[in-house]
């Protein structure tokens, strides 16, 4: 008897090894490509017409759209955090982008808070290979270094820019060196990799798509999965563009609207790129490519958020409703089109999920897991708000979006109530038409707020200074609505 039961104590634990090591194989490999300062409608799969995305659009109509995808913050900084943390910046004390410069002052303490681990690291914890290429803009002294973070390898540059041509920006780079100057402009700096000074030769876009390429081959040689965090600059000024490139789109008059279109296109060469060497290492259908921007598009720099209203840095849908696409043959079926509003929130819960791994205890997480509701066409976020604050002078702009509804208040102006599905420019204030609905929606994103902390920095002495005599940030202001709803207009 006693050895029938370890007969049957060993099959069942053969059978529970081999479950675990199917399922091991059967975690996906992730890729996160992040454009900069992408226009909404900016790539073929969004409709453009005058920009050619044929690589992009490509894996998009392979898989699936979002045509409500929104990032926490309209900047740069402020969003790249939320996006590797999982938290509103303003709950992490982020909402600000970090100084220029401040990839040269290491002994600063400007850094997401190493309290809020990065899903590199959740993802490392749980066996996969992880890689950062690209743009960091996370802190730059030591302990915020991306190899710090939970990522294997890095490849790019710690500040918030960088120009495009080695040739030119080195050759500005050792001219300041050499006559002394310790203040030399982030953007003229050279790469690293892995903490180690690099000299680049190629287009920096070119370069980057060459690194994510490299990654994926070495992957391929090890046994665990790969989580790979492509952080692209372009199409971000400054406005550089290859010849060839620029050639493709002499159809366009405009010169910034022609060199931003062949920034884009070399960022979508790169897709193609990284999509064949997927393939020729058998990756391909096992890995999930997600794809999108940081904050909406910047239109005094050549791009167009149409059919949305506003700029990079607004509240209005144009600061922070993005182009967005997951990619994976092995779950997600072609052709298909999520309308229901996610957040850019959404990806580490979701990442994590997928690749089994445990969340840090106390880590409070702002989105939720969506595979499951992106393959079944639900709403993750029913009767539940997707928010947008960002800080002014004296003021704050604010979004919020719950179903097809979507409050909005910027420039101190009365507040706003839009059907987004019916009007998604945002042209017709229904305020007065539905003032209780303006009202509990105004009411519970003034509740987000008191999960706020102070920021760890500020953008400038200004915002620094106002914030501490008190005119920022104003909450009580900002969220009043009794004098501010106007009767429903079209304008």
């Amino acid at each position: 008897m006693n050895f029938i039961k370890k007969i049957h104590l060993l099959l069942a634990s053969t059978f529970l090894f081999l479950t675990s090591c199917i399922a091991q194989t059967e975690r996906p490999n992730i890729l996160l490509v992040l454009c900069d300062d992408l226009g909404y409608a900016d790539v073929g799969f969004n409709g453009s017409t005058d920009i050619v995305t044929p690589e992009m659009d490509k894996l998009a109509k392979n898989g699936v759209v979002f045509t409500s995808a929104y990032v926490a913050h309209p900047f740069c900084g402020p969003s790249r955090a939320s996006l590797l943390t999982g938290r509103y910046s303003q709950e992490i004390g982020t909402p600000f982008n970090l100084h220029s410069n401040s990839s040269q002052k290491n002994e600063d303490n400007m850094g997401v808070p190493l309290k809020d681990v990065f899903m590199s690291k959740v993802l490392q914890n749980s066996g996969y290979y992880t890689s950062a290429f690209g743009k960091w803009h996370l802190g730059a002294a030591p302990k915020y270094h991306p190899n710090n973070r939970g990522f294997d390898n890095y490849y790019g540059f710690i500040g918030g820019g960088h120009d495009y041509f080695p040739e030119q920006y080195l050759k500005i780079y050792e001219k300041q060196l050499k006559a002394g100057n310790k203040n030399i402009r982030d953007y003229y700096l050279p790469l690293e990799h892995n903490k180690k000074e690099v000299r680049e030769t190629e287009y920096i876009t070119d370069a980057l798509s060459r690194e994510a390429v490299n990654g994926i081959k070495l992957a391929s040689k090890n046994k665990d999965p790969f989580f790979i965090y492509l952080a692209y600059n372009a199409p971000h000024v400054p406005l550089q563009a290859k010849k060839d490139d620029m050639q493709k789109f002499a159809h366009i008059q405009d010169k910034d609207r022609r060199t931003y279109a062949a920034m884009v296109y070399a960022v979508d060469r790169g897709m193609g790129e990284i999509v064949k060497t997927l393939k020729e290492t058998n990756q391909f259908d096992n890995t999930l490519i997600v794809f999108l921007s940081d904050n909406g598009g910047n239109f005094d720099h050549g791009a167009s958020n149409y059919p949305l209203k506003g700029t990079k840095g607004d509240a209005w849908e144009g600061g922070y409703r993005v182009p967005m696409f997951f990619h994976w043959p092995n779950k997600i079926k072609t052709g298909k089109k999520f309308d229901h509003p996610v957040s850019s929130l959404d990806i580490y819960p979701t990442f994590a999920k997928l690749a089994g791994a445990s969340l840090p205890k106390n880590n409070k997480l702002d989105g939720k897991e969506i595979m499951d509701d992106v393959i079944n066409n639900k709403e993750p976020h029913k009767d539940e708000l997707i928010y947008c604050l960002r800080y002014r002078h004296g003021h704050c702009d604010v979004g919020a979006r719950q179903g097809d509804w979507k409050i909005t208040r910027v420039g101190n102006e009365p507040w706003r109530l839009t059907n987004i599905t019916a009007d998604i420019g945002e042209k017709k204030n229904m305020g007065g038409r539905y003032p209780e609905r303006l009202k509990n929606m105004v009411a519970e994103t003034k509740k987000w707020t008191e999960t706020f902390i102070t920021p760890l920095w500020y953008y400038s002495a200004q915002d620094e200074e106002m914030w501490n005599d008190g005119r920022m940030p104003k909450y009580d202001e900002t969220f009043e609505v009794d004098k501010l709803i106007k009767p429903a207009s079209g304008h």
